[in-house]
């Protein structure tokens, strides 16, 4: 059978955030943690994106590494150990490297490509300092490394398993703003749908839209409830803090519908199957998130932090974690048995070569 996966495009309106005062950490009592003045060559500090770090997304898993490296080490948050640094808007960012730096911590992260251009304008202030750019490269400055993922990698594996798993056959993509980074979830998603597809021998209709931004959950909802109305029962999402919006609805609709008759969702940078706990309908409990796109961002910043603790900082470098080293990855979740299977398979095969997945959405 011929197989077709159409692609079904629109795109919201981009909203811009204005900059808001500044809002310092969440711990600003960064004295008396325990942490002894010896350790502040070891001292780690992460400045958020507008999402902020409980975004259940990027940020998180970040400072979850964070936590990690604190445990390993024996530092706890606070002066001369790891702490963040929130930003409610751009304007924030040089601000917060700016206390970061003073504060004295040696390494520190900007969480997201938002904030490659106060990474650089920070590395050059301190040049003694180590500086990371997550999601982005920055050329040329030796205290600055980089670190990226290959999100396409695993947005595949995802794009294989809705492909086998669904019903109707219609599935859906929500992307927070263009750029090269959400490209990368787009183009591997919608590549392993249309491969799984094929073989399979399916026709899929897929539905593409973007909310304009990272932080509309009301606007994600809406985008939701008109993708599961024209019968999608898989949407994976790739649109940090607006995704809130995606379980909403997913939540809203299965509450009134039998198990078997379900729709799902698909989590993206870390582990959101919590947000898919619900109760049916005859009052069970029950779970939608199918399974989540794991961004290891988690095992970057502690990777980088280690090596930075080992006196081994790569600056310079652009460090890239994808399947092979576990730095992306897609979790079981509700995946059958059967789905799981063909998504290990493509996992091989992309870490073999076999499958080439593309950087960016086919125009």
């Amino acid at each position: 059978m011929k197989t077709k996966v159409k692609k079904i495009f629109s795109l919201a309106a981009v909203t811009v955030a204005a900059g808001v005062a500044l809002t310092a950490c969440a711990g600003r009592k960064q004295g008396g943690s325990g942490n002894s003045s010896d350790s502040a060559k070891h001292s780690i500090a992460l400045i958020t994106d507008t999402a902020g770090v409980n975004d259940n997304s990027f940020n998180q898993s970040a400072w979850q590494g964070f936590k990690d490296y604190g445990k390993e080490h024996d530092l706890k948050r606070g002066r001369n150990g790891y702490q963040y640094f929130q930003s409610s808007g751009a304007a924030d960012f040089e601000p917060n490297f700016d206390q970061a730096s003073k504060a004295g911590y040696q390494t520190i992260f900007g969480i997201g490509y938002s904030l490659k251009d106060a990474v650089s304008a920070a590395a050059k202030k301190y040049p003694k300092k180590n500086f990371v750019i997550v999601d982005e490269v920055i050329k040329g400055q030796k205290n600055v490394a980089s670190a990226n993922f290959r999100s396409e990698q695993a947005s595949y594996l995802a794009g294989v398993v809705a492909a086998t798993e669904t019903k109707t056959n219609t599935i859906g993509f929500i992307g927070g703003a263009h750029g090269d980074i959400i490209d990368l979830f787009d183009a591997g998603f919608t590549r392993g749908v249309h491969d799984q597809a094929k073989k399979l021998g399916k026709k899929i209709t897929l539905l593409n839209q973007y909310v304009g931004d990272f932080k509309s959950a009301d606007k994600e909802k809406a985008i939701a409830r008109s993708m599961y109305a024209k019968k999608a029962d898989i949407i994976f999402h790739a649109s940090g803090l607006a995704g809130n919006g995606l379980f909403q609805e997913a939540k809203a609709i299965n509450q009134d519908r039998p198990a078997d008759k379900k729709v799902w969702a698909i989590g993206v940078d870390s582990d959101q199957s919590y947000l898919g706990n619900y109760k049916t309908k005859d009052g069970k409990k029950d779970n939608f998130v199918m399974t989540s796109v794991i961004t290891g961002v988690d095992i970057a910043t502690k990777d980088i932090s280690d090596r930075a603790y080992q006196g081994k900082f790569p600056g310079g470098q652009n460090l890239v974690y994808g399947l092979k080293t576990d730095g992306v990855s897609i979790k079981r979740g509700k995946v059958s048995a059967k789905a799981w299977k063909y998504s290990r398979d493509a996992r091989q095969d992309i870490i073999n070569g076999k499958i080439k997945v593309p950087l960016h959405p086919a125009k």
